[in-house]
């Protein structure tokens, strides 16, 4: 009984070794599915943006963008103090901010624009959700010194929405995520997926400065379109830098996703030539 005991042992011992193995082939079938779905899902999504003339891979729909400003604005604004309690100051930035869109492009793109004046006294910034929910910051609005500046930071956020840069990063991250899960699904080890994703936050990073010039360039547009003077961005430069003490992306939130101001100046001036040539 013995005997029969041990083999009985050993047999059901290497059945545990095969199904092991063969465990490991099935969830690596089903990883490589996983992951070829998310990446042909992503790379089949491609559009041309009528705003920029640059192909896009965008995984929601214009109606979607808006819905999802509008949800996460009363977290974003929360975050930032809420809402300036300044009522001119509110309506000051919502004239600039309509006269923009009611001279250019945005007047015809569907999306619903809103400015909004945060209370934040210390973080210099100004951001837009997608959709049209578009911010500043009372620390950066504080010290603008003109309307020509203030038209120029929300023609540049304008323009973050025209080019649906917040949709573009969406579908980017679906994919880093869908990619990570497959790394999590066939090796079982967190690490790994964890590793992709930083991988991917760093990719993203790369792609979102090239998005910051490319709204740099739309706003531009948009300021000599409705009147304002768009040397007046480069003044906004002078004023980021000198926010950031010097350049240091370690001193401002606002580096942490826009490219050095320094950087940014030759291709301001390129576009003011391009536009007003026109």
């Amino acid at each position: 009984m013995g005997i029969f005991g041990r083999r009985s042992s050993g047999y059901g011992s290497m059945g545990r070794r095969r199904m092991g193995g063969g465990r490991l082939k099935i969830m690596l079938v089903l990883g490589l599915i996983y992951a070829g779905y998310h990446v042909l899902s992503y790379y089949s999504k491609t559009e041309m943006n009528p705003y920029t003339g640059v192909k896009q891979r965008i995984g929601i729909n214009q109606d979607q963008e808006i819905a999802l400003g509008l949800q996460s604005a009363p977290h974003m604004e929360k975050q930032h103090g809420g809402q300036h309690p300044d009522t001119k100051a509110q309506a000051y930035v919502d004239t600039v901010g309509n006269k923009l869109v009611q001279n250019s492009i945005a007047a015809q793109s569907g999306y619903k624009f809103d400015f909004h004046l945060l209370a934040d006294p210390q973080t210099v910034n100004a951001f837009a959700l997608p959709g049209g929910q578009v911010y500043i910051t009372q620390a950066l609005f504080s010290q603008l010194q003109n309307e020509d500046q203030l038209a120029g930071v929300l023609g540049h956020e304008i323009g973050h929405v025209l080019a649906r840069h917040g949709a573009q990063r969406i579908a980017k991250d679906q994919l880093t995520k869908g990619l990570t899960n497959a790394a999590v699904l066939v090796t079982g080890d967190y690490s790994a997926g964890q590793m992709a994703a930083m991988i991917g936050s760093v990719v993203g990073m790369k792609y979102g400065r090239g998005q910051e010039l490319e709204s740099d360039d739309l706003g531009i547009k948009m300021m000599i379109k409705s009147g304002y003077n768009p040397e007046e961005m480069i003044g906004v430069m002078a004023i980021l830098k000198k926010a950031s003490g010097g350049g240091d992306s370690k001193k401002s939130d606002f580096f942490s996703t826009h490219p050095n101001p320094e950087n940014r100046v030759e291709k301001i001036r390129e576009s003011i030539k391009k536009y007003r040539n026109l």
